[in-house]
């Protein structure tokens, strides 16, 4: 039996893992919600997004799918006719058009941090992991959450390719045809709040602003990013 609420797919962006939505899945199991956190591969833009639209094409009924940071720009691609998402969540996250890259999108303003922040390593194929320097981690990327709890999403990141933050859009994208809902993290150091409202107005996007809060909102404010769930789950997937 299919259940009345919607699934909620939660997509991780990079330098993360799923790991970073326990709390905000913890709340959404208690208020009723099927949750599946996705593994994100961070090798590239549309490879990502084929492992995804594989994954949202096994899960039964309406689903709200939300993705942080760079699974932003993986769900915009994997979610584009699909009938069954019904509205996609970004959480300061890339909402690119077709042609725009994650690169891209960060350089639009000046300001983030990201550049200096990236610790390259060199792979046998000659590509390169990228990952947040552990020393820069808190100040830059998780800057409202303990210093403790950084310093171990530090270790447990996840490297993105090079390639991947530098791969263009190809295709539709999701938002031109779903309801968008955006959480701006008002202090984010790696993709500016200026990046993230730009993104958000042209999407057209029902938009909230978390003041103070740094690129990890989805931690340091799981119950903003769990309310606004929420509300795309009801305005968009519950049956009226």
């Amino acid at each position: 039996m299919v259940s009345r609420k919607p699934t909620i797919v939660l997509v991780h962006g990079a330098f993360a893992d799923s790991s970073g939505f326990n709390s905000v899945a913890k709340r959404l199991v208690a208020d009723g919600y099927p949750v599946v956190a996705a593994p994100n591969p961070l090798r590239g833009l549309a490879f990502d997004a084929v492992h995804l639209k594989a994954l949202l094409d096994s899960v039964e009924g309406p689903i709200v799918l939300v993705g942080h940071s760079y699974g932003g720009a993986v769900i915009s691609a994997a979610a584009a006719g699909n009938a069954n998402v019904k509205a996609l969540v970004y959480l300061a996250a890339f909402v690119p058009e077709t042609g725009e890259s994650a690169q891209a999108l960060v350089e639009k303003f000046p300001g983030s941090t990201v550049g200096e922040s990236l610790k390259p390593v060199p792979l046998a194929d000659g590509q390169v992991d990228l990952y947040i320097d552990p020393r820069v981690f808190h100040p830059h990327f998780a800057a409202d959450v303990s210093a403790e709890e950084a310093a171990l999403y530090a270790i447990t990141q996840r490297p993105a390719t090079g390639a991947a933050l530098g791969e263009p859009a190809t295709g539709p994208q999701a938002w031109h045809t779903s309801p968008a809902y955006n959480l701006i993290s008002g202090a984010d150091r790696i993709i500016l709040s200026a990046t993230q409202e730009f993104m958000a107005r042209r999407s057209g996007a029902k938009t909230q602003v978390v003041e103070g809060a740094s690129h990890m909102v989805f931690v340091s404010r799981p119950g903003a990013t769990v309310a606004l769930i929420e509300t795309a789950a009801k305005e968009q997937a519950l049956p009226r």
